[in-house]
């Protein structure tokens, strides 16, 4: 039996053909752009093999922009510059013998940037998976690379493997790094330390793409009842792909092994008290001005809770801007009063 569409029907209609047609479209430009990037690849390749037989230098790159240039007036990225790239785009890659596959889904300027910036061929497709995964643009990947997330993330001194009953540790270590950069808070020489103050609380978002994949912040000084007093977390996040809460310390000098009794005290209040049945066990992660490698790995070897120890870095800083800096119990007052 037919009926008239209800407005809402129709609604969700429209909806479902809009959302075909931008899937449509996605799928056509990475197609488009798969296309390309195996085309300057191939180029590059024919351009080394050309060079390898003839007695042409770099002289017979000059002379294809122009030969290109007079029977396609109207094609772009065919210049001198750009056939160079296609030609070290080749070299670095040649020993696949093909474009890897997750190479042709990034833009063409993503991967000048990575060629620009990377030798490593390991760390260069580390950099290649990221940016798909989290759709960066070109200024995004240009500081991650900067700020050397390769060699942070999946770092983290841990007792993971011990402690947790999970069979891929190894995504739960890639979800945290050994060092957080936190030079987005803009520190100079005419900052105050009030400035500063202000600058540790009012840039969570950035903090949270800084942390990386998953984190969802839920809240500062986070109130813990146990028996009958109370106890502030620094700051409680939840990771919706390991599905963790995950509870921070700042600490604003070295580490100390007896900082790990706090820590994993916070942990088993937010397990017995916060987490819910289809949580997993908690985390916690100690955020420190510096450690001493061995000293937390004899500390980790003692913890039956899941913890790590990272260092906090500004890597603009100077010594002068270093005094700047609040203690910890300063730390604390300004997580409580803001």
């Amino acid at each position: 039996m037919s009926h008239y569409l209800t407005d809402l029907e129709y609604k969700e209609f429209i909806k479902s053909i809009k959302q075909n047609i931008i899937s449509a479209r996605q799928k056509a430009i990475k197609s488009v752009n798969t296309e390309l990037i195996v085309l300057y690849f191939n180029i590059g390749k024919e351009i080394v093999s050309k060079q390898k037989i003839s007695h042409w230098g770099d002289d017979l790159i000059g002379q294809i922009e122009k030969d290109l240039k007079a029977d396609f007036q109207d094609l772009t990225g065919f210049s001198r510059t750009n056939l160079f790239y296609m030609k070290k785009f080749f070299l670095f890659f040649e020993q696949n013998g093909f474009v890897p596959q997750t190479v042709g889904q990034i833009p063409w300027g993503h991967i000048r940037l990575i060629l620009d910036k990377i030798k490593d061929i390991n760390e260069a497709l580390f950099y290649v998976k990221e940016t798909i995964e989290n759709s960066w643009s070109r200024v995004i990947l240009d500081h991650q690379i900067d700020l050397k997330l390769y060699s942070r993330q999946g770092k983290l001194p841990n007792n993971f493997k011990v402690t947790i009953n999970d069979t891929n540790i190894e995504l739960i270590e890639n979800c945290f790094k050994e060092s957080y950069i936190l030079d987005f808070l803009n520190l100079s020489k005419q900052n105050k330390e009030s400035d500063l103050e202000k600058a540790l609380i009012n840039n969570i978002t950035t903090f949270l793409m800084e942390l990386g994949k998953g984190f969802a912040f839920v809240g500062k000084q986070y109130k813990l009842i146990v028996g009958n007093k109370e106890f502030f977390i620094d700051l409680l996040f939840y990771n919706y792909i390991l599905k963790r809460f995950i509870v921070i310390e700042l600490k604003t000098c070295e580490f100390k092994p007896e900082h790990f009794g706090q820590i994993s005290f916070y942990v088993t209040a937010v397990d017995n008290d916060i987490k819910r049945d289809d949580d997993k066990e908690t985390i916690g992660l100690l955020i420190c001005k510096s450690k001493d490698t061995t000293v937390v790995e004899y500390a980790l070897s003692n913890n039956k809770k899941p913890l790590g120890v990272a260092e906090y870095k500004f890597t603009q800083l100077n010594n002068e801007l270093i005094a700047y800096l609040p203690s910890e119990l300063e730390l604390v007052e300004i997580l409580k009063n803001n």
